[in-house]
């Protein structure tokens, strides 16, 4: 569970490394939810693409690196979507992608530093671009975050419901993903990944990818509402 809270969304114009659309930094309202701890693996990406389709087809096997405890990826938006979808159905329960602010809240887990870990990432705590074997990790191969949860900073990007939005003016202060009448606009994915440097894997960080976009650099984990 990742409690209610406020939290400064964005970062700062003293943050080192920070792009002109992490701002401005503004405060956010978020509701509690539940979060899943890591990114879906491989082994739960193949046991929901054997269920009933909703909307689209799923490969029940899409992702360039193999391994069970892997995060899946090469999966578009839509099929990120069609797998909470799918998930809902089952369940009789609502599972979705999460918004880009409550994204950023459960990746903080209350703290204002770059990494939910401190000022700086080493190899030792996250999966990104350098020395490492430039694939992915098993998804809970780092250490948790205070509020339980792996994988936030590298590793695969995680796609979020929100459309982009070239900076924050206008965005909403609810923790509600920020949507446009544009369905073929770009969404946002957050958290950086195995391939690119420290700086685009801290936890105010956005990226932006065609909802058709299959990348394997990307993935997503699930919020289920209560």
């Amino acid at each position: 569970m990742v409690p209610q809270g406020t939290f400064l969304m964005g970062s700062s114009n003293e943050e080192s490394d920070r792009m002109d659309w992490e701002g401005p930094q503004h405060s956010v309202n978020v509701g509690s939810f539940l979060m899943s701890q890591c990114a879906v693996n491989q082994v739960q990406w193949n046991r929901v693409s054997a269920l009933p389709k909703i909307d689209i087809d799923l490969d029940p096997d899409p992702s360039y690196f193999k391994g069970n405890r892997n995060p899946v990826e090469r999966v578009s938006w839509y099929e990120a979507c069609e797998f909470c979808n799918r998930l809902s159905q089952l369940t009789s329960r609502v599972y979705r992608l999460p918004s880009e602010a409550e994204w950023e809240y459960a990746c903080r887990a209350g703290t204002r530093t770059p990494f939910y870990f401190g000022n700086t990432i080493t190899l030792e705590l996250a999966n990104f671009s350098g020395e490492h074997q430039r694939i992915t990790t098993e998804v809970n191969h780092f250490s948790p975050n205070a509020f339980g949860l792996h994988g936030l900073h590298g590793n695969v990007l995680e796609w979020c419901a929100d459309h982009w939005h070239e900076n924050y003016v206008g965005a909403p202060n609810d923790g509600s993903a920020w949507l446009s009448n544009n369905e073929n606009a770009r969404r946002v994915a957050r958290g950086g990944s195995w391939d690119v440097a420290s700086s685009f894997c801290r936890s105010a960080s956005r990226s932006r990818y065609l909802p058709d976009d299959r990348r394997r650099t990307v993935g997503f984990r699930v919020i289920c509402e209560q």
